[in-house]
């Protein structure tokens, strides 16, 4: 696995690196379904969802329609892949598991927004867009 050692930087074998995202992600037309048991059991996949892929969550927090998630990810990470495994498993499992909290925004099989939003996040901008997310 990856370790940073007391250093600004993780390494591995022949390579170091520090790559840190800013991801947005919008309910479908901004519906407020990311509220009590939902927005939780969303909450969860996404740090598990992480956690199985070795990305390391910073800060994760939002409003009932959209979600901003600050992580470090690994150099093999292909932000189209991530955004599309993320989207697909929370929809899935929060329909299947949420029915009549979903339902009552979505009759048809929606939950995200077909757009999102990613940056990368430099060293001196970290702090501003982590106390950004924490204030959602």
């Amino acid at each position: 696995m990856f370790e940073k050692d007391n250093q600004p930087y993780y390494t591995y074998r022949h390579s170091c690196f520090l790559l840190q995202y800013h991801l947005v992600l919008v309910t479908k037309y901004r519906k407020p379904v990311l509220t009590g048991p939902v927005k939780n059991y969303v909450y969860k996949l996404i740090e598990d969802i992480c956690t199985e892929r070795g990305y390391n969550i910073l800060e994760l927090n939002g409003e009932a329609d959209h979600l901003h998630l600050l992580f470090e990810a690994t150099p093999g990470m292909a932000p189209t892949e991530f955004v599309n495994v993320l989207k697909t498993k929370t929809a899935r499992f929060a329909r299947r598991d949420y029915p009549t909290e979903v339902g009552r925004f979505y009759w048809k099989p929606y939950f995200w927004s077909s757009s999102y939003f990613v940056a990368t996040v430099s060293e001196q901008s970290l702090s501003l867009v982590q106390e950004y997310i924490k204030n959602q």
